[in-house]
């Protein structure tokens, strides 16, 4: 930034422009882990230092800059930056000033950041395929209700965002009334995610997205097999059970029964998600692209939470965008006759043996 500054030469009456640079200013950059104690860091940046530790190992290539020189911000100031714009949803400037650093920098560094975490989703966020992995989801799926052969239960939560603009900005105004990315997830009995779709704008149904997603074609092929459990805004399919409309025999209300139980992981998973990083509550006020990188590193950091058995903070995030904003339509159309007569098959096989 210049300044322009005029001195006036009482000799010939000349006008000098003289251009000054404003003077760098260097904040104060804290180490976190050594200022605060577990639980305040936790209350600060939602994990704990154990998994921030784990995290900054898995990125820390990455997101390092070529050198230390000219007070270049390292690796775990960038991890601080992000870690707080996601357990605040706050102005970035705000966020510069916590760590000490320029309002630019933060944002070109969160995203950085977001982007490394999101390109770790394979390694976190898988569904079971081998034999060992397929029986353990399909026991703690049975624990809970005696639902059999669950692999997992699928629903859609909207993120709020800021208005895209364009000429397709008003297909991510959703049925409520707010811009949001529908992001589909399905999830295990222990709440992690083994499958997210961060890409459909908040008018898309959630039968459109299941319709368009890679999971579906492996369930399709038979790749594959076993059930996914969704809500009556499904189609119901031989893989995927929904509820049944009106339940008249003891074993049909068994099922419905058992089915809500069951799928009820996914609805407590998207409760912990957005209360562990409440930006996804508040709303992302960020470009497309780095919003869609941003629920990605939201989801791979939960899973990463989980495994390392970090505690969910105990502060409920404010969420005035109804937590799952889905369309309650019950689909029994004659084109579902396969995925019928495999539902009934259920009810008339497992449930009515179980009165």
């Amino acid at each position: 930034m210049y300044r322009r500054i005029l001195y006036d030469d009482d000799d010939d009456d000349e006008e000098i422009i003289a251009m000054q640079r404003r003077l760098r200013i260097f904040y104060e950059r804290v180490n976190y882990c050594e200022l605060y104690d577990d639980h305040d860091f936790i209350n600060r940046f939602r994990i704990s230092k154990t998994t921030f530790s784990t995290v900054l190992r898995l990125i820390e290539n990455e997101i390092s800059p070529p050198s230390q020189r000219n007070r270049a911000i390292l690796a775990p100031c960038k991890l601080y930056m992000m870690l707080r714009y996601l357990a605040t949803g706050s102005f970035l400037l705000a966020i510069s000033d916590f760590v000490g650093v320029s309002e630019s920098s933060a944002c070109r560094y969160i995203h950085q950041t977001c982007r490394a975490i999101a390109k770790q989703k394979s390694k976190f966020m898988s569904f079971p395929m081998n034999d060992v992995d397929t029986k353990r989801v399909i026991t703690g799926f049975y624990s809970r209700s005696r639902f059999p052969r669950v692999l997992g239960a699928i629903d859609c939560t909207h993120v709020k965002i800021q208005s895209p603009g364009g000429d397709n900005g008003e297909t991510f105004r959703n049925r409520k009334g707010f811009f949001s990315i529908n992001v589909q997830c399905i999830c295990n009995p222990w709440l992690k995610i083994t499958n997210i779709v961060a890409r459909w704008p908040g008018s898309c149904h959630d039968q459109t997205i299941f319709d368009n997603s890679l999971i579906k074609h492996k369930f399709e092929t038979g790749l594959i097999k076993g059930y996914l459990l969704g809500d009556g805004g499904y189609e119901v399919k031989p893989y995927l059970m929904t509820p049944l409309l009106s339940p008249s025999t003891q074993s049909q209300q068994l099922y419905n029964e058992s089915h809500i139980r069951t799928r009820n992981v996914v609805e407590r998973c998207f409760v912990v998600l957005k209360r562990r990083f409440p930006v996804l509550s508040k709303g992302i006020t960020v470009s497309l692209s780095n919003t869609q990188a941003i629920i990605v590193a939201c989801a791979v950091m939960h899973n990463i939470c989980i495994d390392m058995h970090d505690e969910v903070p105990n502060d409920l995030c404010e969420d005035n965008n109804d937590e799952n904003v889905r369309e309650e339509n019950f689909f029994d159309l004659p084109g579902n006759t396969r995925g019928r007569q495999e539902r009934d098959r259920v009810i008339r096989d497992h449930f009515a043996n179980l009165l």
